[in-house]
């Protein structure tokens, strides 16, 4: 495994591996829910890259970069034991030029949601992610269906400009708990991780409704919200019910695939979850 910190050597040494290069961005603080896209990026390609970079434009709260987890030697390690082949961890002047002023903007589906809630946080996300496809080069690219704007934001990077790589969705890792899992579950104390498993609770009410017949958005979504109702640390931002694919909210009833999706501060943590009814 070559660990590279330079765009320079990453364009260079990129040239040397033939055939399919899967790629998977992280910003490190690697879990089960990243040890699971390695493991299909392995499967799927010939090589794969893994990024390991904290990108400071995405961040819109004051202080959350500071204190985002970074723990690169275990990084390197979950890395190395998976048979990845490349590992880019470049600092920011890698990434950005000193007076960069190139920006992504996604009017709609990167600025409803959670980006209504983070202004800016897409455009960050778009700008890293195309700077890193640049600098990879692969022909497919991983994502966890956790970050599920996150996962339509890049889809319509790629589809809009062109870009060479195929972006795969792979299923949210959760714990045994229901849990789904993060980078920031670290800063959960026990009764904040209690509390937060009503998130996916709530979720997962709502999706077995959803077998069981049930098509009114609006039942979906008090279903979905009952389980939190009583939650006394829990701070909902959004939950939203909306078309799978435009992420349109849906009124009336669901008449095609979903996703029920909910954003929420547990303590000063926030965190997000979603699943995906499918009709």
């Amino acid at each position: 495994m070559k660990v590279i910190a330079t765009s320079s050597v990453l364009r260079t040494i990129r040239d040397e591996y033939l055939g399919v290069m899967g790629f998977v961005p992280t910003m490190g603080a690697l879990h089960e829910g990243h040890i699971s896209l390695l493991k299909r990026a392995r499967s799927d390609c010939d090589h794969v890259t893994v990024s390991i970079f904290v990108n400071p434009t995405q961040f819109t709260k004051s202080g959350d970069l500071d204190i985002y987890p970074r723990d690169l030697d275990r990084d390197l390690e979950i890395c190395g034991e998976l048979g990845v082949d490349l590992v880019f961890a470049p600092d920011k002047t890698e990434v950005y030029t000193t007076n960069d002023e190139t920006l992504i903007r996604l009017p709609y589906v990167g600025e409803i949601l959670e980006g209504a809630s983070r202004p800016g946080h897409f455009a960050g996300v778009a700008g890293v992610v195309l700077r890193l496809l640049n600098m990879v080069r692969p022909e497919k690219t991983y994502f966890g269906a956790k970050d599920a704007q996150q996962i339509r934001v890049i889809r319509r990077l790629v589809q809009d400009l062109h870009l060479a790589t195929e972006v795969i969705e792979c299923p949210t890792v959760r714990a045994p708990d229901g849990l789904a899992l993060s980078s920031r579950n670290i800063f959960l104390d026990s009764n904040q991780r209690r509390q937060a498993l009503t998130l996916s609770a709530g979720l997962f009410n709502a999706s077995d409704a959803f077998a069981a017949g049930e098509r009114s958005s609006g039942r979906l979504r008090a279903l979905a919200r009952s389980a939190i109702r009583d939650q006394d640390i829990i701070a909902v931002d959004y939950l939203s019910l909306a078309d799978s694919t435009t992420l349109a909210e849906i009124t009336g009833d669901v008449k095609n695939d979903a996703l029920l999706s909910i954003a929420a501060m547990v303590g000063s943590t926030r965190l997000i979850d979603n699943v995906l009814l499918v009709v």
